[in-house]
């Protein structure tokens, strides 16, 4: 156990209000930006985490219900109370287009255009679905590749003002570790900010890349089997 003292000691001293009051206004200001990266983040992470895990599950019981029910009214019921499913909304879309088409008698006829229109209408909801989705995630990129590099710059000015101070100052003590030690520990300290901000940034981003690629597949592959049976039941 003795061996871990040190660290212990390091952890104890470390006071993070201390190391910012005395930071250059400069140093100051990079590590409140990247706070504000970090505040933002951990919020869209808990945020969209909730929207896809939502958007996933209301999904796969709307997917259920479709291929269970041949009933189209009541599964248009059901999807219009699913309004976090993707899949669902395009249903929603795709079934107004062609109660639209059913009731006028002129463009009834035309089975290829009326297709081409429910199409589209499908094409505009997953579009609109699909923007919801990615919606603030690359915000998280933002902040995994500029957050680290902006803590750099605020160490790299912080080191250079010390040095600035040591050159300027006439004293022989001035380049002492324990003149210039808190004042480099400032400047790196906006870099180690850089790095939590960073990290769990890139680590969402990721995930929800992954998340919504599922989803746009099944968006795909619904797109797909809907058109089908359109093609079999409503436009022959």
């Amino acid at each position: 156990m003795s061996g871990f003292s040190p660290v212990w000691t390091i952890a104890a001293d470390l006071d993070i209000a201390s190391l910012f009051n005395h930071a250059h206004w400069i140093v100051k200001a990079v590590m409140i930006v990247l706070a504000i990266m970090f505040v933002i983040g951990v919020y869209i992470i808990i945020y969209k985490r909730m929207y896809i895990g939502r958007a996933q599950s209301e999904s796969t019981k709307f997917t259920d219900s479709f291929w269970r029910s041949r009933d189209i009214e009541q599964i248009y019921k059901q999807a219009q109370a699913l309004k976090n499913s993707p899949i669902s909304q395009m249903f929603v879309a795709g079934y107004t287009e062609l109660a639209k088409l059913a009731s006028d008698k002129e463009l009834k006829e035309d089975r290829e255009g009326n297709l081409a229109n429910i199409e589209r209408a499908l094409r505009r909801a997953q579009l609109v679905e699909t923007t919801k989705l990615e919606n603030m995630v690359p915000f998280l990129a933002t902040t995994g590749s500029a957050a680290p590099f902006i803590g750099l710059f605020g160490t790299v000015v912080g080191i250079l003002i010390t040095f600035l101070d040591i050159g300027a100052s006439k004293e022989a003590s001035a380049a002492s570790i324990k003149v210039v030690g808190p004042d480099i520990a400032q400047a790196l300290f906006a870099t180690a900010i850089g790095l939590v901000a960073a990290i769990p940034a890139v680590m969402a981003y990721n995930y929800f890349q992954r998340r919504i690629r599922v989803l746009r597949s099944e968006m795909d592959m619904f797109e797909q089997d809907y058109l089908n049976i359109i093609k079999r039941h409503f436009l022959r």
